[in-house]
């Protein structure tokens, strides 16, 4: 009984630590690639706070958070579905990582509209986001692909 416990849940964990690994990884390139231009400015919320450390920050969180996502979306049956729902959740959340350090370090210490926020980290986020979102989700996929046929 202990033992196919241990053969159920190893394999479980290894998947979590696996999609964990490198969407921490790939969310660190992304922030860098889109929002590197912004990181010898200073934050309008720690004047002592490094934007590598915000990036490792953010990366560690979406790590997480998504990494539990995309394993509770691994229960649908249409693979089609899943795909869509994890560009989803990574391309709104890295989005969302990459306004919040564009109204941190730049729109907090000017005038922007809600809208010029918006289209400013839009033009900054869109190509590092398009192609390192569909890399990661297809690669995930391969691995854990991989992985299962073992």
């Amino acid at each position: 009984m202990e033992q196919t416990l241990k053969t159920k849940l190893f394999p479980v964990l290894l998947k979590l630590i696996i999609i964990a690994i490198t969407i921490f990884i790939v969310t660190f390139i992304q922030i860098y690639w889109a929002m590197g231009s912004l990181s010898e400015r200073s934050s309008s919320s720690c004047l002592d706070c490094s934007f590598s450390y915000d990036a490792y920050l953010m990366s560690f969180i979406s790590s997480i958070l998504l990494s539990i996502i995309f394993r509770f979306l691994s229960f649908l049956k249409n693979s089609y579905s899943i795909i869509f729902l994890q560009l989803l959740f990574l391309i709104s959340i890295w989005f969302f990582w990459n306004y919040s350090i564009f109204v941190d370090k730049e729109s907090s210490w000017s005038t922007f509209l809600f809208t010029e926020e918006l289209l400013h980290t839009l033009t900054l986020s869109f190509l590092p986001i398009s192609i390192l979102s569909i890399i990661t989700v297809f690669a995930l996929h391969c691995i854990l692909k991989k992985h299962e046929s073992k």
